[in-house]
């Protein structure tokens, strides 16, 4: 959440902030604001609303000159989104200007000592408590901005991702992160600075991502220096070249990032386990699996961590791990877990699952369960992430970004990755045959041309959403490996359409929901032929008595839930334990299309945010 944009060069800074606020708008925000500098000083431009509100405010009367820029789209923690608590935020002096992901959580004490020195604060926020820290150590101890800084973050407690200009210093901008992402690209005489490095892939290859807890002074003609904030110390950073192009964050003739990230599925999902799955040499193996095979195969439990759609992929693979390898799992909401003094062990395997590799939640997990002497493994999408490098070891997804704020390549991606692992340990362990092995293996390498098959229902999903666009509620069932698939297939309706929807195992929905059956209810059933067939077409015979209308997936050549169903969507077979990967799909065209039909903003739901920076 949040976003955050800076340059330092030999460019106009504000068509390069402003295109990179706007690659930065997946992410989530309400407000939006940029600050310019040239030889006239400090300029300020901030609105609540979007990137392209704060370009037609600044068609009037803001110049935008100036090589030196710094800009941000603003997620509301502290403060309604208005234009006062938008940033950049000066310093009283106006000296200092700073942009802020995170929150700082001990600000309300630091904000009244603050006052009691004479300060004055016009926003809500904790970050113009921030830069007024800052302001005062500099003025206390005499010192330069880095300097002044260093020692400010060293009294804050929270979370942040920042960048400081002094005007005094105007060939400077200084950057730092605590559990916030940040990148610095490198290029000829010239810096940027952003959230990740879609803002300025365009421009060079080079950046150089700031490890939690380090700080950098970005400087014209000079080189960049990293240091610790804790002591000080210097860093000798690592410049990583760029796998992102243009074209993959791009929409690419689709009408929305979600819609085209949909489509992408085939492609990602053999690109998850390209060179990794061999099915006709009976090979499956991840880098990361093999170097620690043993602590796998020695594991008396797996904990799976994450939140949203990565739990639901958790939960995919808890059904997956437990068939395959016969280990006992347990999901958690990382948001959860660590403050209810978790039971972790030595021998526990704990695998930390998300999408952007930053969520502030999953992260906290980590730490906890490497307090405790766990072994920590990665999945995540974004390469050089915080989740990527604070894990004993991990795999990519490789989805290519997920610019779409509802998940929908990360979901089947993971489970992808997910899979090929509890493949590789129950093929170790020996509690999964090799008949059962290798039929797997040729199974998982027909998905992408499956799920291509699945995305042929895009019409028919489209027919059903204009049939229930107008629906208050929903109910979506599933049992076994479907319903985690029915957990997410709800959570991607609420998200971008703000219809209530629920999911349940089918089953349950005697014990409580089905009081809310009538005609008007709309009740979406996965079916496929595989797995609980008969016990599901009897809770669709429990709601067809009650009037509920009938959504069914089923497998292609159903007849017995066709007679029942009041709209049917067909997909390939395939397996019980790989059918999410087919299943999800024409739930995700129906979400999408009802939240079309209903005028929402898809990519960029309200409230809700990408990366979930904050806890």
């Amino acid at each position: 959440m949040c976003g955050i944009v800076g340059y330092i060069g030999h460019r106009e800074a504000y068509p390069i902030v402003i295109k990179g606020l706007k690659r930065l708008e997946y992410r989530g925000y309400d407000s939006a604001g940029v600050m310019l500098y040239d030889n006239s000083g400090i300029k300020l431009c901030k609105t609540k609303g979007k990137v392209s509100d704060l370009e037609a405010k600044a068609k009037d009367g803001f110049t935008t000159n100036g090589t030196i820029g710094i800009g941000h789209t603003r997620w509301a923690t502290h403060g309604v989104p208005n234009d006062v608590n938008s940033h950049p935020h000066l310093s009283n002096s106006g000296e200092l200007v700073i942009i802020h992901n995170g929150i700082i959580e001990n600000y309300a004490p630091l904000k009244e000592e603050l006052i009691k020195r004479g300060y004055t604060f016009k926003s809500d926020t904790d970050t113009e408590v921030l830069v007024n820290l800052i302001e005062e150590v500099q003025k206390k101890e005499g010192i330069k901005l880095g300097k002044a800084v260093q020692i400010a973050l060293n009294q804050v407690v929270g979370a942040y991702a920042i960048a400081v200009f002094d005007k005094k210093n105007p060939d400077e901008i200084v950057a730092a992160r605590l559990g916030s992402p940040l990148a610095i690209g490198v290029g000829e005489g010239e810096y940027f600075i952003a959230s990740d490095a879609s803002p300025f892939i365009e421009y060079t290859s080079n950046a150089i991502y700031l490890e939690d807890g380090e700080m950098a002074n970005i400087r014209l003609h000079k080189p960049l220096k990293v240091r610790k904030i804790k002591d000080d110390s210097l860093v000798d950073p690592y410049i990583q070249e760029l796998q992102m192009n243009l074209e993959q964050i791009e929409k690419g003739g689709y009408d929305h990032f979600m819609l085209k990230e949909i489509y992408e599925q085939p492609n990602v999902i053999k690109d998850t386990y390209r060179g990794r799955l061999h099915a006709n040499e009976g090979i499956v193996q991840l880098a990361g699996v093999e170097d620690n095979l043993e602590k796998f195969l020695n594991a008396k439990r797996i904990l799976i961590v994450a939140c949203g759609t990565s739990w639901h992929a958790g939960l995919v693979a808890e059904y997956i791990f437990e068939e395959f390898t016969r280990i006992p799992v347990e999901v958690e909401y990382a948001s959860e877990f660590r403050y209810r003094n978790p039971i972790i062990n030595k021998d526990d395997v704990v695998i930390a699952i998300s999408q952007s590799g930053e969520t502030a939640d999953t992260m906290a997990a980590i730490k906890l369960a490497k307090e405790n002497g766990a072994f920590v493994f990665g999945v995540c999408n974004v390469v050089g992430s915080s989740i990527s490098r604070e894990s004993h070891a991990g795999a990519y997804t490789h989805a290519g970004p997920e610019i779409g704020v509802a998940s929908t390549k990360a979901f089947t991606t993971q489970i992808t990755v997910l899979t090929m692992i509890a493949l590789r340990l129950g093929k170790a362990k020996g509690t999964l045959s090799n008949p059962d092995f290798h039929a797997y293996l040729q199974e998982l390498e027909l998905i992408p041309e499956k799920v291509a098959e699945a995305l042929e229902t895009n019409d028919r999903a489209k027919e059903i959403a204009a049939a229930f666009k107008d629906a208050p509620n929903c109910l979506y069932l599933g049992r076994g490996y479907n319903f985690p698939v029915a957990l997410e297939g709800a959570l991607k309706l609420k998200e971008i359409s703000y219809i209530h929807a629920e999911g349940y195992p089918a089953a349950e929905m005697k014990h409580g929901p089905i009081a809310l059956i009538d005609e008007h209810m709309p009740v979406i059933v996965i079916a496929p032929k595989q797995g609980h067939y008969d016990k599901i077409v009897s809770n669709i015979q429990e709601i067809k008595s009650r009037s509920g209308k009938i959504i069914a997936v089923v497998t292609k050549g159903d007849t017995q839930v066709r007679e029942l169903a009041d709209y049917v969507i067909e997909i390939p077979e395939t397996s019980d334990a790989l059918s999410p990967l087919i299943t999800t799909i024409p739930l995700q065209l129906l979400s999408y299309h009802i939240a079309v039909m209903r005028g929402c903003n898809v990519d960029q739901p309200r409230n809700l945010a990408k990366s979930v920076t904050v806890e």
